[in-house]
């Protein structure tokens, strides 16, 4: 055995001696105070919670079943299901039902944006919506009211809601007719039900049918019922120890024959995962070694490598070859200002049409920048990132990076730059930029070594020539050691995105990306630059602007006019959570700023919002297909500079939102 493999076996034994131990008998390990973890507790008006429901804090996690777990939160029992709070306003052990009510429906009646637009349904066990339900359904975008209907003030005309009967699971009203879409909520059948006040019906609630394993037997032998978060089986936490159905069951010996047979096959497991690991790594690094290698041949004026470390290679170009592809580096072929140089377009003799980042004449002061850069751009592989094709050998006469050429210019120039008025990005192609520049900045702060951007900008956000994200310009980056959680460096990056705390102790986070991408968000649904001096003194900042104009309640005025703010309820209610998304970003005190995996997350619920068809479901593979089929269509047109048929998909995208 390799003395590597040391370190992955230790731990398993380790696990293996601790897992005997909690499945010996009594007599060895006992903890006489097990049963009293699991009394029924209260949390405000909600009393005798008690298995399969447990409080997390309040009782121990073994106490109930994970899906009953409740969160005590100010006297408030919340719920969490399919990604939503739930308030539990009642628990019947009798019938096996629980009254909850949507939080976000407590809003509904101050805040138009809170009722509901999509039909509610679950399929989550061991949860299902009670046939005992009335039907609340409201409608949007009507002609003409429907029979039995109340129209809703704070929406425009339009839009109504009605009780309907029986709550059916299955059911979904969908299109009632052009234009005209409904949602369906199930509320309690009470008599004394109006709807005149759907908002208290709201908040009232609706019955939800639960299931788990009979808990009689346990009780009745002086028990309390809990669950094995190793087996995951139901067991009866008794005096003594843990019994599978009852406290009279069973004997000490098979108690060690089962807890042998559980550390047994817990053992089994951890080591054999153990060995998989070993050979993902060991595969993982031949991959990476192979893919390099096949790189490095493809290209035939490449014959050997950047001398710039050992453990990477990009293949070579010489001066003179890109002397030749940029014109001289003639100033028409000019691209613009990277992060230590001007970016040239340039035609190898293979045809190939490439960017050429160029260090500023007699600067070699930035050589170590210059092999940063190449070293962290050999290590990353990633459809949204730039791909680095090769380098000038660090003796040439000048130092060059050779970039794939991306044609569709940057994000900056389409929002508020020499392309904004050319054509304008609808809102369905901003929020795939959103999402597919998040996903890039998720890729390198999820890698090892981590890697901070550090210059996160839409001048830096390139568009291809099927409109997607291509996040360029590493000339700032810096590899984060495993062993650092920051970065300490001089002061660089670009005004209007620097992180707030950097400028007081000079170290770099993951979060200080997220600072700069929650500006990129704020430029996406305003077309505002970042900064802007003919703007008032404390509005120069857009990240100030944003927080002020939207304190203020004034987001309808921040929001570019032609995004469908106004006219889409779906744009209205996917540019809202976006601007939410987007303050959570900037916040000042970096802790308080969500990692960028949770703001990805978050962007793909958000674009689920705008996917949901007439009849009120989440489009699925028939979209994925479309897609695939339009991003073909779209590799086939003449000229990847125009935005033509991208535009047409683009409108199309919106056209069904605001239909």
């Amino acid at each position: 055995m390799k003395p590597n493999f040391f370190p992955f076996v230790l731990p398993p034994v380790f696990f293996f001696l601790l897992l005997l131990s909690s499945s010996l008998p009594s007599s060895l390990s006992t903890d006489y105070h097990y049963p009293k973890n699991c009394l029924p507790e209260r949390c405000g008006g909600l009393i005798n919670v008690t298995f399969p429901f447990w409080i997390r804090d309040l009782q121990s996690d073994y106490c109930g079943y994970p899906p009953f777990e409740l969160q005590c939160d100010n006297g408030v029992a919340k719920l969490s299901m399919m990604e939503e709070d739930y308030h539990v306003l009642n628990i019947s052990y009798q019938s096996r039902t629980a009254t909850v009510s949507m939080s976000s429906s407590l809003t509904a009646l101050n805040n138009c944006l809170s009722l509901p637009y999509y039909n509610l349904s679950f399929s989550l066990t061991p949860f299902a919506v009670s046939s005992l339900n009335r039907e609340l359904v409201f409608v949007y975008n009507c002609t003409a009211a429907v029979n039995g209907s109340t129209e809703i003030a704070c929406l425009d005309k339009g839009s109504y809601v009605y009780l309907g009967g029986e709550y059916q699971v299955q059911e979904s009203k969908g299109s009632i007719s052009d234009h005209c879409f409904a949602a369906v909520i199930p509320v309690l059948n009470s008599p004394a039900a109006e709807i005149n006040n759907y908002s208290k019906l709201l908040a009232d609630g609706f019955l939800l049918n639960w299931s788990a394993p009979d808990c009689s037997e346990c009780m009745r032998s002086n028990g309390q019922c809990g669950y094995n978060n190793i087996t995951r089986n139901f067991m009866c936490i008794c005096s003594d120890r843990a019994h599978w159905k009852s406290c009279s069951e069973g004997s000490s010996k098979t108690a060690l024959i089962i807890g042998l047979s559980t550390a047994a096959g817990g053992l089994s497991f951890i080591i054999i995962c153990s060995i998989c690991l070993i050979l993902f790594r060991r595969w993982k690094v031949q991959r990476r070694r192979s893919k390099l290698f096949k790189r490095s041949a493809s290209f035939a004026a490449s014959n050997t490598e950047c001398e710039l470390g050992s453990s990477f290679s990009s293949p070579i170009f010489t001066y003179d070859e890109l002397y030749e592809a940029t014109n001289g580096f003639d100033a028409s072929k000019e691209l613009g200002d990277g992060g230590f140089g001007a970016v040239y377009k340039g035609k190898l003799k293979d045809g190939r049409v490439v960017a050429v980042k160029r260090l500023y004449e007699n600067n070699f002061r930035r050589l170590e920048q210059f092999i940063n850069e190449v070293k962290i751009l050999s290590l990353l592989r990633h459809q949204n990132l730039v791909t680095l094709y090769g380098c000038t050998s660090r003796r040439s006469r000048e130092l060059l990076l050779v970039y794939e050429f991306v044609p569709n210019g940057t994000v900056a120039d389409h929002l508020h730059g020499p392309l904004a008025s050319a054509s304008l990005l609808p809102w369905p192609a901003r929020m795939s930029i959103a999402i597919e520049t998040a996903d890039a900045l998720n890729y390198l702060h999820s890698i090892e070594p981590q890697i901070i951007h550090r210059d996160v900008k839409t001048t830096n956000i390139l568009l291809d020539g099927s409109y997607h994200v291509k996040v360029a310009d590493f000339g700032l980056s810096r590899l984060l050691p495993l062993d650092a959680t920051h970065v300490s460096t001089s002061p660089q990056g670009t005004p209007g995105y620097v992180d707030p705390e950097y400028h007081q102790s000079y170290q770099l986070t993951d979060k200080s990306d997220v600072y700069s991408f929650g500006v990129v968000l704020m430029e996406l649904i305003s077309s505002k630059p970042a900064v802007d001096i003919t703007r008032q003194r404390s509005e120069v900042n857009l990240a100030n602007l944003a927080l002020k104009m939207i304190q203020r309640q004034e987001l309808r005025e921040f929001v570019d006019k032609g995004l469908g703010f106004e006219s889409d309820y779906r744009v209205n209610a996917m540019i809202t959570e976006f601007a939410g998304l987007g303050l959570r970003c900037l916040q000042s005190d970096r802790e308080l700023r969500p990692g960028i995996k949770e703001v990805v997350d978050i962007l793909r619920k958000i674009e689920r919002i705008g996917f949901r068809d007439h009849e009120g479901h989440q489009r699925g593979e028939e979209d994925d297909a479309g897609k695939l089929q339009e991003s073909t269509l779209l590799k086939k047109t003449d000229s990847p500079y125009s935005p033509k048929s991208v535009t047409e998909r683009w409108l199309s995208m919106a056209s069904t939102l605001s239909s």
